[in-house]
């Protein structure tokens, strides 16, 4: 047996015994079981939560987005469902919400909530920043909009975290293809840059490149590098090639690392708006 489980089912239909239940998989929920091994993936445990809720729940939030492609989701996080449940074990969000049927769909044999629901759960039940990010994520995954979501929100106007909702929706933005990424973004914003564009196609007719984010009038962009960017020998000589591109054909692009301090980032930036000849009024950070 591969496959996530209820143990007093199998045990009932003869296929393990008892010492083979206890040796050889391991309680990933209340009754629920999987093969030691898969005991703490994703995947696994969104099938022992549904499983829980008695093949009844809808999978919802960072879960659902999981299901419908979304990267930069951690194995541990809660597993989110709608289900009518009075109390959730450690590691399930069972709530008990309203949900219309063209708001769900089904993935993997699963039922799981549409794009545009999962979009309004996330941007309602997380902080902004975090629902910011896995909103991005989910957007590039399966091109759900801000409008889609928030049209299906005013379907529920006595939900939950509408407000919280409708300022992370109008903030997502499909080309935010990281979490630092994301997390950049949002800081620029905090303090008072325009909002950035993302993924700014730059050429010289021979060459492409794709500047994480910045601002086309006055051609100052931003582009967090990660670590891959140094152990990556053959991505190092490339971006040498693709940096020089980017420079003659005007553009100041910032490169911003992890060890770059909010407030470096941000002084730099000014800088180089300022040099463009468009200093800025930006907010003072607390």
């Amino acid at each position: 047996m591969n496959e996530v489980f209820i143990g007093r089912e199998q045990l009932a239909l003869g296929g393990l015994t008892r010492g083979q239940l206890r040796w050889n998989y391991a309680s990933i929920f209340p009754g629920v079981y999987a093969p030691k091994a898969a005991a703490t993936s994703l995947s696994a445990r969104i099938a022992g939560a549904w499983l829980w809720t008695g093949r009844e729940g809808i999978v919802a939030g960072r879960a659902a987005s999981a299901l419908h492609g979304a990267q930069w989701i951690e194995p541990n996080i809660p597993i989110e469902l709608i289900a009518r449940r009075d109390r959730s074990p450690n590691g399930i969000v069972a709530r008990n919400e309203r949900i219309d049927p063209d708001e769900v769909t089904e993935v993997n044999g699963l039922l799981v909530t549409t794009p545009e629901r999962t979009a309004a759960d996330l941007a309602r039940h997380l902080p902004r920043n975090t629902a910011v990010r896995h909103l991005d994520a989910l957007a590039a995954a399966t091109g759900v909009t801000p409008e889609g979501a928030l049209e299906l929100i005013d379907r529920h106007p006595r939900a939950r975290g509408r407000r919280r909702a409708s300022v992370a929706l109008r903030l997502m933005d499909a080309g935010g293809q990281s979490p630092k990424e994301t997390w950049l973004r949002l800081l620029y914003i905090d303090a008072g840059f325009p909002r950035p564009r993302t993924q700014i196609k730059v050429t010289d007719g021979f060459t492409t490149a794709f500047i994480d984010m910045g601002w086309e009038e006055v051609l100052v962009g931003a582009d967090y590098d990660g670590y891959q960017h140094l152990t990556d020998r053959r991505r190092y000589v490339h971006d040498i090639g693709r940096n020089e591109m980017v420079r003659r054909e005007g553009w100041f692009d910032l490169h911003i690392v992890a060890e770059h301090s909010p407030t470096f980032i941000i002084r730099r930036t000014a800088d180089a708006f300022a040099q463009r000849g468009q200093p800025l009024k930006l907010r003072r950070r607390s």
